[in-house]
């Protein structure tokens, strides 16, 4: 009955603090109310709960450490734009003009000041730049 007190305590400090270790202890304290209510000892009861608790962080936290590191795959705001392709709508040189990008009007300006970009050419934004893309 003590493990299952035990299994709840745990738990509580997972929701509040999201450290998914007490979890891990918490599924340690199921196991060894488990060795207990199959009239295992206290010493199997503890060495049950070490082992499944070590294991537990031992497979899962490098798992999870290796998830939460991860870029996420969905680019949103201006990293959606990076990369894509967009229309000249207005001559755009290194001091400005106009072009159309994922269905709207945006300023821009050429990456390579020297450079031009005539209506109606396709030209790649590098970067947004406050509210302006730069092309080239």
């Amino acid at each position: 009955m003590w493990w299952l007190v035990a299994a709840v305590g745990l738990g509580i400090p997972l929701v509040v603090t999201a450290m998914p270790e007490f979890g891990m202890f918490a599924v340690g304290a199921v196991a060894a109310a488990i060795t207990a209510a199959l009239h295992g000892g206290m010493v199997a009861q503890v060495v049950v709960f070490a082992v499944v608790s070590v294991a537990l962080i031992a497979v899962v936290r490098p798992i999870a450490n290796r998830q939460r590191s991860r870029r996420p795959e969905l680019k949103s705001g201006i990293d959606a734009l990076r990369g894509r392709q967009a229309v000249v709508l207005e001559r755009v040189d290194g001091s400005g003009g106009r072009i159309k990008l994922a269905g709207e009007i945006w300023s821009a300006r050429a990456l390579d000041e020297e450079r031009a970009y005539e209506v109606g050419q396709h030209v790649d934004v590098v970067e947004i730049d406050g509210a302006t893309a730069v092309v080239m």
